[in-house]
């Protein structure tokens, strides 16, 4: 199979002609190693997955940095970030730009043990697990056509979706390995990528003891995916401390495995409700956790319901990686049960967007879009639902619309 092009390749170029450590991080598997080698093919290449490499590292950190060339790719090093203490010296000694890139299987800032943030010296990169506009092929430009104002109801429609077609790139999820097989080999290939987390990298950032429990966690949160978060509960039906709780919720988004969505408020709308909504980030890892299979879009459709939600907030993060770095992802819900799935904000300039999985769009489902313009007032841009339909067309009042779901992968 042909290689999947990376818009983030650009983000990635950029960085590396004025930075001397630039740092790729994203969920293992997500092709980071890949991206590096093939922008950087002049470039050492060194793995702490090798074991022998990895304590030559950690037992002496000075003599591995100065036994490297003067440029390199550090990968998974997340697994010794006390290195980056040493590193921090070798660059302040040499500052050319591009000399080190590191990559990361867990969001290294969040580490315990970290030697050093490399503060001025390192930007870091997020690479997310292929969206469907890239394995589409397509250059994935929906977020930067909702944030110039350009997505319009007079491009009609687009070609009708089938269910099925749309439920197997949910349960597909966006792992390059896992979207290349069949989905019975991809269940398989997303169980023993879980298991190999559990065993190792848990271990690895976190020595946490009952990596089972984690796991117990994990299927959890892919059962609760796209809901309001509820320690409390979650600790209820694992018989585990809150505190508990909150840690292994803490090591699953240092893995890149869950993502915490913030609730959005003003001030002064004191009427707004204060938790996070939890997502699983990838829906295809989500899908095998709960058992679920594209056979199951018209019979299971509550539970597909929030699996869509979180799919299509993983494009639109993943999308803005590329598109613009100051974007900022919230949820709205207020005390009347009016919500909006995901908030796009940038400064204080706000963008609504909802997902719906039927095939028909009514005014009535815009009713979240205007709640959250009322909120915003002048600092509304716009919102758009996402829908299972074909056509697109305009709601009546603040600048929103209704979309084809497939214009996420179609622009």
């Amino acid at each position: 199979m042909k290689p999947f092009a990376r818009p983030l390749a650009a983000s990635l170029k950029a960085a590396l002609r004025d930075t001397p450590v630039v740092c790729l991080l994203g969920p293992r598997q997500s092709g980071k190693t890949t991206l590096a080698r093939t922008l950087e093919p002049r470039h050492a290449y060194v793995t702490f997955d090798d074991e022998a490499t990895l304590a030559f590292a950690r037992s002496d950190p000075t003599g591995f940095v100065a036994a490297l060339p003067p440029r390199a790719i550090l990968d998974e090093i997340q697994r010794v970030p006390a290195l980056l203490r040493t590193l921090k010296l070798a660059v302040d000694r040499d500052r050319r730009p591009g000399r080190f890139v590191l990559t990361g299987s867990a969001n290294l800032l969040q580490l315990p043990g970290l030697g050093d943030s490399l503060a001025g010296r390192m930007e870091v990169v997020q690479l997310q697990p292929l969206t469907a506009a890239e394995q589409a092929r397509a250059p994935g430009r929906f977020v930067a056509a909702l944030l110039g104002g350009r997505l319009k109801p007079a491009i009609a429609t687009t070609a009708p979706q089938a269910p099925l077609a749309l439920a197997g790139r949910i349960v597909a999820g966006g792992f390059p390995e896992a979207v290349a097989r069949s989905a019975t080999r991809a269940r398989r290939w997303h169980r023993e990528y879980l298991r190999m987390l559990l065993e190792r990298d848990v271990q690895d950032i976190a020595r946490v003891r009952d990596t089972a429990a984690v796991g117990r966690l994990l299927e959890m949160l892919a059962l609760r995916t796209g809901e309001l978060l509820n320690v409390s509960s979650l600790g209820n039906d694992l018989d585990l401390r809150r505190e508990t709780v909150e840690h292994y919720l803490a090591v699953c988004e240092r893995l890149y495995l869950v993502r915490r969505l913030p609730p959005w408020h003003r001030n002064q709308a004191s009427r707004l409700i204060k938790s996070p909504k939890v997502h699983l980030l990838d829906s295809g890892l989500a899908a095998t956790l709960t058992g679920l299979t594209a056979a199951d879009w018209s019979t299971k459709r509550s539970r597909f319901g929030h699996l869509l939600e979180s799919f299509v907030v993983q494009q639109l993060v993943a999308q803005a990686g590329w598109t613009d770095s100051d974007l900022r992802f919230w949820h709205y819900r207020d005390k009347d049960q009016v919500e909006v799935d995901l908030v796009i904000t940038r400064g204080r300039q706000t963008w609504g967007v909802e997902v719906k999985s039927a095939v028909t769009a009514t005014p009535a489902d815009g009713q979240g879009l205007r709640r959250l313009a009322e909120q915003c007032g002048a600092d509304y841009q716009g919102g758009v639902l996402l829908y299972a339909g074909d056509s697109a067309f305009a709601f009546p009042g603040a600048r929103n619309l209704a979309m084809p779901l497939a214009r996420l992968w179609e622009m």
